[in-house]
């Protein structure tokens, strides 16, 4: 998160995972007002890292009685200025994230009623914006972008996906990768996310610089879609499923990929979707005493 200590990490591709590692159980108490809430903003880039720690508890992640998103969650990409991009990549990689044994990591979060996260997403829709706020976005102007294609699923997330001459001045490359929040929006509560391109800054978002699919800009941005889409999923109000420094899910593992192979252009992947590789980050099982991973069970 915005407000942490930042260092210097070591290379994206190692296993090990971000936060704490919990005692087994199933989850933590219903409140934790000592926990430090999240922003949304908490993936960082490559070089640039949260290590503020406190003492583990449960599964290494607290729920704190908000929402989460429950039965088949839809993604809405709005492709925003000169998108270069391969979309077809990032399509295909939502159109066969939910059902897959790494979206099922998901089914490990629920709300307070015992409701769990089903394994279940599509791509409900793509909209284009040809850049109609210009190069240089301010956050409101990802909400603004948002609520010009007249959002109503509020069972969705709301992708805003720029092409790369565009910036995000709150801190896109050198403080984070993309983000998710909601907000009201035509009086409904609206669940989106930025996810620049990735080749604007290849060294602090992507790992590699030809991506499994040949497209620098779409792999790099399909792992940080995984990431901000698994958080919307557990936490899409920010005040549900945290740690004790305010890491949400995805943040637990952010950059790190557990087992890898090699595609067939030579590029490192570690899971086939839909008929293509992508290299996407592993996300927090809130079980087992908690860990990060590729799949559940």
């Amino acid at each position: 998160m915005r407000n942490w200590k930042l260092l210097l990490v070591a290379a994206a591709l190692a296993a090990g995972c971000v936060g704490d590692v919990g005692t087994a159980g199933s989850g933590d108490d219903p409140a934790q007002t000592a926990d430090t809430p999240p922003t949304g903003r908490g993936i960082g880039t490559i070089q640039t890292y949260a290590n503020e720690r406190r003492p583990p508890r449960g599964n290494g992640i607290s729920y704190h009685g908000g929402p989460v998103m429950l039965g088949d969650v839809g993604a809405h990409f709005i492709y925003y200025g000169n998108f270069t991009a391969d979309k077809a990549v990032l399509e295909n990689f939502m159109n066969n994230d939910g059902g897959s044994p790494y979206y099922n990591i998901n089914t490990t979060y629920f709300d307070g009623a015992g409701n769990h996260v089903s394994n279940a997403a599509h791509l409900a829709s793509t909209a284009i914006d040809n850049g109609s706020r210009g190069t240089s976005l301010a956050d409101s102007d990802i909400t603004a972008i948002v609520a010009a294609q007249n959002p109503t699923d509020t069972n969705g997330v709301y992708f805003v996906l720029t092409a790369p001459d565009v910036n995000e001045t709150s801190g896109f490359c050198t403080q984070y990768c993309g983000w998710h929040t909601h907000a009201t929006i035509g009086g409904l509560d609206i669940k989106y996310a930025f996810i620049g391109d990735s080749s604007r800054c290849p060294t602090a978002c992507e790992v590699q610089s030809t991506g499994p699919n040949g497209s620098t800009g779409a792999d790099g941005m399909a792992n940080i879609i995984a990431h901000e889409f698994e958080e919307a999923t557990s936490d899409p109000d920010l005040n549900a499923w945290f740690d004790r420094q305010g890491a949400e899910n995805a943040d637990k593992c952010a950059w790190t990929f557990g087992a890898t192979y090699t595609a067939a252009n030579g590029a490192t992947a570690n899971m086939s979707l839909g008929g293509r590789d992508y290299l996407i980050q592993q996300n927090w099982v809130n079980a087992n005493g908690g860990l990060c991973a590729k799949s559940f069970p």
